[in-house]
């Protein structure tokens, strides 16, 4: 067996490969008597059709059959004798195979690129502050006490204003017919809180408890319902409800209410969650810069097919925390080619720590294993024996021993570059 190998570009190769002639016939010879036993031939006992008979009948077929088994015998062993790895399945060029000759094909594939000289040291980035203000943790008071606000009816009548929870009922009319039953459909919402449309938010200040009111939305140019692109619709709006929220007082019982023994502790605590919370965004943030600029740094060819595969995974993931959100996920073409252009990097980013692994000699060792486990254990909040059942797993292990392995170069190059605070 012959094999040639042609790098047609830093991350495609074409592997050519060229069956000696013997073992066709032989392979031919093999087919003839495989399917001499069970073809049935008009005028031949089972068996005794000759060879002729057969080839007039079958000759088309048993070569495609003989070609396919040549290939998917001899591929990889013509991979393994010139040491490539192939990062996509090889699309193999149609060949027509010839009984007398031998036999060839070629076997078109990605590769990972060459790297060699990692720019990896010296790179400059900012680190954002970890310090949790009075000012933030006050923020965070806050947060809680709406958290463990009540809702009642105002002691008097009165419109209703930002902040208040309403229940309102509506019919829409588009071109003066109503859409989907006419019958009111009836929603919750905060006025102000921007969890409706605006112009339906605005509408509601001022409203009392039975009163009406109509309000005219033009629809987006590319509004989900095709039907409303471009229209206008009349919401016809009646304020069922009006309830305001009641906030309880910043004090030591509101600190029980929280868990915490007093104020000054709850203040603490919030402190130092916040602070462990700014921590983690900092590292994420550092992070990130430094594989943009390790990227930047070394522009080298990414295989098309990792590409595809990060842009899918990563378009499953929003659309799954859309999904989570309630929300329907942007598919503009604005989108597809932010989520490539972040494919690419990170595919590239993974190719260059790879090298840079590689170099370093760089390890994931089972102690390296433990501690994740154990980071992974106070992430999700199970216990590290259920952890450790869960990454039995061979996949999943070896997501936990590349994610180790990322955060080890990331500190090697961290620990090489110019980290300032702003």
């Amino acid at each position: 067996m012959q094999v040639t190998v042609e790098k047609l570009s830093p991350v495609l190769v074409e592997l050519q490969v060229q069956v000696p002639a013997d073992r066709v016939r032989s392979e031919i010879d093999k087919a003839y008597i495989s399917i001499a036993r069970t073809a049935r031939v008009k005028g031949f006992r089972p068996g005794k059709a000759p060879r002729g008979v057969l080839a007039h009948l079958y000759a088309g077929r048993i070569h495609q059959d003989v070609a396919q088994r040549l290939v998917d015998e001899t591929l990889n062993q013509a991979l393994a004798s010139q040491s490539v790895q192939p990062l996509s399945q090889p699309a193999i060029a149609p060949v027509e195979l010839k009984p007398e000759e031998a036999f060839s094909y070629k076997a078109r594939f990605e590769v990972r690129p060459e790297i060699a000289d990692v720019k990896w040291e010296g790179f400059e980035v900012k680190k954002l502050s970890t310090t949790a203000t009075d000012d933030v943790v006050d923020a965070e008071l806050q947060r809680l006490r709406r958290e463990h606000s009540t809702l009642q009816a105002p002691a008097e009548e009165r419109g209703a204003k930002a902040g208040d929870v309403a229940t309102v009922t509506f019919v829409l009319e588009v071109d003066g017919k109503p859409q989907g039953s006419p019958e009111p459909r009836e929603i919750e919402t905060e006025v102000g809180g921007g969890e409706i449309m605006k112009e339906i938010d605005e509408g509601l200040a001022g409203l009392k408890p039975g009163e009406k009111k109509d309000v005219a939305i033009t629809f987006p140019d590319r509004h989900a319902n095709a039907d409303l692109r471009g229209k206008v619709g009349i919401f016809h709006l009646t304020l069922k409800d009006l309830r305001e929220r009641v906030f309880p007082e910043v004090d030591d019982e509101f600190a029980k209410d929280c868990g915490e023994d007093d104020l000054a502790k709850l203040r603490d605590s919030l402190k130092a969650k916040i602070e462990k919370e700014l921590k983690q965004k900092s590292s994420d943030n550092v992070a990130e810069q430094l594989v943009m600029e390790l990227c930047k740094a070394n522009i080298v060819p990414v295989p098309p097919s990792l590409v595809v595969q990060q842009a899918q995974m990563t378009e499953r993931e929003l659309f799954a925390a859309a999904r989570r959100a309630g929300q329907r996920l942007d598919q503009s073409p604005d989108l597809k080619a932010r989520v490539r252009a972040d494919a690419e990097m990170k595919v590239r980013a993974g190719l260059l720590m790879a090298e840079i692994a590689r170099e370093k000699q760089v390890q994931v060792t089972e102690q390296d294993i433990e501690k994740g486990y154990v980071e992974l254990a106070e992430q999700t909040g199970k216990n590290i024996a259920k952890i450790k059942a869960e990454y039995r797993d061979a996949k999943k292990r070896e997501q936990l021993i590349g994610m180790i392995l990322e955060d080890k170069i990331l500190d090697l190059i961290e620990g090489a570059a110019k980290v300032t605070e702003g």
